[in-house]
């Protein structure tokens, strides 16, 4: 599979850290363990035509890749439009809002009070406090299910009860994306094997390649932001923000925060661009050479072939700085509230199973959570055009089943009555990235921080 098409939308990530998930197994009896054909979308039932109609609804955000709606019909799969032809007694209104920002306003505004879709998309991000609320969610655990997912993923929507409230989309293994002209000229090799073979190692070779590479060209800088770099740093980490067991914010006494922190606005000085993510600055830079390399997901590979199309030498190398990383991931959940539970559910795992999660890979680059889809050739064989045919299949298979995140436990007994969009203690802190010294934002953004793709 090549990919060619040139993104129409402006797309952004999450500048945030992303969550510690919960590890813990799961099992359930549910409307899910009705089994289900993931080929077709259909039981058997269905396929006799004796199912009543039924109306869905399907709340996303930013581009998942689920429905030609996302992007201007520019998508080779539209599985909204599928599923229907495969359920003809099944009606789906999809509801696409442009940021997450937005569309987690709404989720926590009506979730137990009433008036969210029947299938609702979380964000990682959200999920500390999703989880404080995890029985206002329908358990999806089921035996048709099990083992779909890579095992953080599973875990991360997997309450302190063992109920699976959410069944997972896509996942952000990362790599490192970088402009091989700007490499040459400071004098640094360029292919994408002896990129990888430079980066390889610690955080403190990350950065004294950037000396080499500030050196070599003259005093440019070497990375895109200190907040995306911080990011990829602190989500190493096995404890960062809050006790994982209590949920006591540590943050300002934990030694290896700290360490990170020193390191990091110590190099940034130089290395830095001194762009905030998601400004005007930060997106021109994509294509006017202000710095020459970013932390990836494969989400980002859109961000910048639709911010730089003209651009030609952005390459992207398997690497990531101090071993793996994770940026991005989400869910799709059904309200325990909802009037269509089971076609909820069965829509919710039709959806992440991984033939689907293979098509919407292909019309937006959301890399799959399921590891059926690792040996899928659509997958596997995946390169993109924009990126110099980087083979992003094998690139970021790896990392995707290696990831582990630190573990989170989230009580729903400690959580106020009713849902609300103010964030809870946990999220306080987690998401907020320090203000690195010499870091500016530009008057306007293109798009929320806390949009993902």
């Amino acid at each position: 599979m090549i990919f060619t098409r040139r993104k129409k939308a402006l797309a952004a990530a999450a500048g945030t850290a992303i969550f510690a998930l919960t590890l813990a197994a799961c099992s359930s009896d549910d409307p899910a363990d009705e089994s289900t054909d993931e080929s077709t979308g259909g039981t058997t039932a269905e396929a006799e035509g004796d199912a009543e109609p039924v109306s869905l609804t399907v709340a996303t955000f930013n581009t998942p890749g689920f429905s030609n709606s996302e992007n201007d019909n520019d998508y080779q799969y539209d599985l909204i439009e599928e599923y229907m032809e495969l359920n003809p007694h099944v009606t789906i209104t999809y509801d696409r809002k442009a940021e997450s920002g937005d569309a987690r306003e709404n989720f926590f505004t009506k979730l137990g009070p009433g008036g969210l879709a029947d299938v609702e998309m979380v964000e990682v991000d959200w999920m500390p406090e999703v989880m404080q609320y995890s029985d206002l969610l329908t358990d999806l655990a089921s035996a048709d299910v099990e083992g779909r997912w890579v095992d953080y993923v599973e875990a991360g929507a997997t309450d302190a009860d063992g109920r699976l409230i959410g069944y997972g989309t896509d996942t952000g293994p990362q790599g490192v994306c970088y402009r091989a002209s700007l490499f040459e000229e400071a004098g640094l090799p360029s292919s994408p094997d002896e990129v990888a073979a430079l980066l390889d190692g610690d955080w403190d070779n990350f950065f004294a390649v950037g000396d080499d590479y500030v050196e070599g060209s003259g005093g440019k800088a070497f990375f895109d932001s200190a907040s995306g770099i911080w990011q990829g740093m602190v989500n190493q980490l096995d404890v960062a923000f809050e006790d994982s067991d209590s949920g006591e914010i540590i943050v300002l006494d934990n030694d290896a925060v700290k360490a990170n922190y020193d390191q990091l606005t110590a190099a940034s000085e130089t290395q830095s661009s001194h762009f905030g993510q998601w400004t005007e600055d930060w997106f021109a830079g994509l294509s006017n050479g202000a710095y020459a390399t970013m932390l990836c997901p494969p989400w980002m590979l859109g961000v910048i072939e639709g911010n730089a199309t003209d651009t030609t030498d952005w390459n992207l190398a398997n690497v990531y700085p101090n071993g793996g990383g994770n940026w991005g991931g989400s869910w799709l959940t059904v309200p325990a509230n909802g009037s269509n539970i089971e076609e909820a559910t069965k829509l919710a795992a039709w959806l992440t199973a991984p033939e689907q999660q293979a098509k919407a890979f292909a019309n937006a680059g959301t890399y799959p959570s399921q590891v059926d889809a690792y040996s899928d050739p659509a997958v596997t064989d995946a390169v993109n055009a924009y990126f110099n045919d980087a083979p992003i299949g094998e690139i970021f298979a790896e990392p995707a089943r290696q990831w582990c995140p630190r573990p989170t436990r989230v009580s729903t007994t400690s959580r106020s009555t009713t849902p609300s969009t103010t964030r809870s203690p946990v999220l306080k802190m987690a998401p907020t990235t320090p203000r690195l010294p010499g870091t500016r934002q530009s008057p306007t953004s293109k798009q929320s921080a806390n949009s993902r793709l």
